[in-house]
Order: C-alpha cells, then structure tokens, then sequence
C-alpha cells in the first residue's frame, strides 16, 4: 500500500510540474512577453519598444510604445484598448474601470491584425503600437490629485503626451509612407476617432488613408466636460465632441474636414457584452449585464449606425455576431486583437473588409443583425 501511494505522490508531482510548465511557456508567450527596448536600427520584422522620456501611465510606471518595421512602405498605427474613466470617482478606483499599466501589454501586439500569420494581409507593414494605461481613450494631457485618507493620490491620465512622444520618437525610423491605416479596438477605437486627423497630419506622404474604429459605443452627455475638465484633452480634439455620442461626433469632424481622401470603417458586434456592462454604469451607476441591457445596445448600436450613414456617406460598417450567448445573445466585445481572419457575415472576416477598403472597395455587412 505504500508503494502504491508513493508511486501516485510521485505521478501527481510529475503532473503538476508538467502543467506548471506548460503554464510557464505559456504566460513566457503572452503576459510575459517584454519585447526589447529599441538601440540602434531595427530589424525588419521584430518588434521593440520606444520608451519616450516623460512619458507615464495612470498608476505612475512606465509606459512604452511599440514598433515593427515592416517590408512594404505601408503603416499601421494601432491604439489597444483597455476600459476608460469618465468622473472623479472611476478615476479613483482605476482599476475596476480601466487598464493602469502598460508592463504587460507587449503580447497583445502580435495577436490578431498585428499578427505576422499568412492569411494576414497586413503582415509586412510596419507597426506602430500604443499600448493603453491612461483611461482618456490616449487623448489627456492632465492629472487627477485626490485625497485617500491623509496621503494625495495622482491619476495620471497623460494619454495624448504619451502618443505624442512616441509618434515624434518613432517616425525617424518610418520613411515616408504611401498607405496608412489608422486603428484601434475598444477604447483604442475611441481614441482612433479622436486622434485619426492628428495622426494623419503627420503622415504628409500617405495618400491611400484608411480609419477603422472597432467596438467603440458608448452614449454620455458628460463627453465633453470629461475631455476638458477631467482629461485636459486638447481643446481643438474636445471641442469636437458636442453630443452624448463621441465616436459619432469625432467621425464626423474627421469627414467634414477630408471628405472622401479618408476611408471610414466601423465595425462592432451587434449585443457587445462589455459596451452594454459600461453602458449600464453611465446609465445606472452599476456595471451589469444582461438581456435587457444588450436590448438596449441593439437599439443604440442602430441609431449609431444610421447616423454615420447619414453624416458619412461613404462609410463602411461591419455588424457582426460571434460568441453570442444562447440565454442573453449577448456577444463578444471587439475582434481586431483576436479573430479577426474568422469568416462572419458574408462569410466575409473583418480583415478581408478592412482590406478591401484599403483597396479601394469600401464594404458594410451584417446590417440585418440590426433590424
């Protein structure tokens, strides 16, 4: 018998090394992963860091942007995601609202669109990469000061300073390129609309411009005043947000100003479990999810779509339908990071659309989910 239970010790040992190293190699390739700090000239093809002096997220750590170099004379500029804080309390509780630190974000890059796999159409582009810690959609330039007990606490919400810095410092190594495509998924993509006319103004040489906003909707009246007073965003960028609907309210500006020398793309599921939850905070102050608040983002997500359609005539849209629940239909929260190659609507996968549009092909799908 004590052979017996030692030999089972023994196997159970085995097994829980063998998952804590399957474990390891895992984390080793994702939360782990810290891409080296760029020295010298880059390799093609290999991500780096740039690390700006100044630059900071919202807890006070570093934060750092990333690059790839790419074969073809093309860019992508990709702003991630990661929540947001819209009042004095959200910014006080960080955490539960928004992503504070960039340490471990690096791995995020090569999923999805960033991705260097065969059936990625924008694999030999180069890449530059804002990681999210601030909770201003990349877009403040201030501080939040607030007392926890006897001891001041800072928020800093420096998003724009730390975009800046990094777009100054990695542009040297770009060239001039003849395409851009503009991204960024959740409050990536708020920060897309935001931030799209700054980015385009410092790429002179592009002429094939392309702005993709993925999952990003979420109705305030508070936008502005959030922007300005909590933010300190750039007043020519805040001042471009003068409805409860900011994504609507920035694409519009975006065209109104460019007219058709842009593509504009917007891609959301069409019950997005993560939005409604957000949605369900401003509305009620509570983070929920439920039938009832997805019903109400189908609704929102409908007149959304309808006014870019109206203020933007040549928009595409992609509503889609993945990881629905079958009790709330709920559905996954943004695409770009992960499955974009799937084939959804049309048998027709977000990238295959986003790519289209670069080409000249500007497409919508899934409209019907609306309905």
């Amino acid at each position: 018998m004590k052979k017996v239970m030692k030999i089972v010790g023994i196997t159970i040992i085995a097994v829980a090394a063998i998952v804590a190293i399957i474990v390891g190699v895992i984390l080793s390739k994702t939360v782990f992963v810290k891409h080296p700090e760029l020295k010298g000239e880059p390799e093609i093809g290999k991500w780096y860091r740039i690390t700006p002096e100044g630059t900071i997220s919202s807890d006070g750590s570093e934060w750092h942007g990333l690059i790839r170099l790419g074969s073809e004379n093309k860019v992508v500029v990709y702003f991630f995601g990661g929540g947001a804080s819209i009042n004095g309390y959200t910014s006080e509780h960080g955490k539960e609202f928004f992503a504070t630190t960039a340490k471990v974000q690096d791995f995020v890059a090569s999923g999805g669109i960033g991705s260097t796999s065969e059936e990625n159409p924008f694999r030999d582009w180069t890449y530059l990469v804002l990681p999210y810690a601030s909770g201003d959609f990349h877009s403040g330039t201030g501080e939040y000061h607030y007392m926890d007990g006897s001891k001041e606490r800072v928020v800093y919400h420096n998003g724009y300073n730390n975009y800046s810095a990094f777009m100054d410092a990695a542009m040297p190594y770009v060239g001039n390129p003849d395409t851009l495509l503009v991204i960024g998924f959740s409050a990536g993509g708020f920060a897309t609309s935001l931030l799209a006319d700054d980015v385009i103004d410092r790429f002179p040489s592009a002429e094939n411009i392309t702005v993709c906003v993925d999952s990003s909707l979420l109705l305030y009246d508070g936008w502005h005043e959030t922007a300005d007073g909590l933010w300190k965003t750039p007043t020519v960028i805040a001042d471009r947000l003068v409805s409860d609907n900011l994504v609507l309210d920035s694409l519009t500006a975006l065209y109104n100003k460019r007219g058709d020398t842009v593509k504009i793309l917007f891609d959301c599921s069409y019950r997005d479990d993560t939005l409604q939850e957000y949605q369900a905070y401003i509305r009620t102050g509570t983070m929920t999810r439920s039938k009832e608040n997805g019903d109400l983002f189908q609704k929102d997500l409908a007149e959304m779509v309808d006014g870019l359609q109206k203020n933007i005539l040549s928009v595409g849209i992609f509503i889609w339908k993945y990881g629905e629940n079958p009790e709330t239909h709920n559905t996954q929260h943004t695409i770009i990071s992960s499955n974009v190659f799937d084939k959804l609507e049309a048998e027709v996968s977000v990238a295959d659309w986003i790519y289209a549009a670069v080409n000249g092909n500007v497409q919508s799908h899934g409209l019907e989910l609306l309905k």
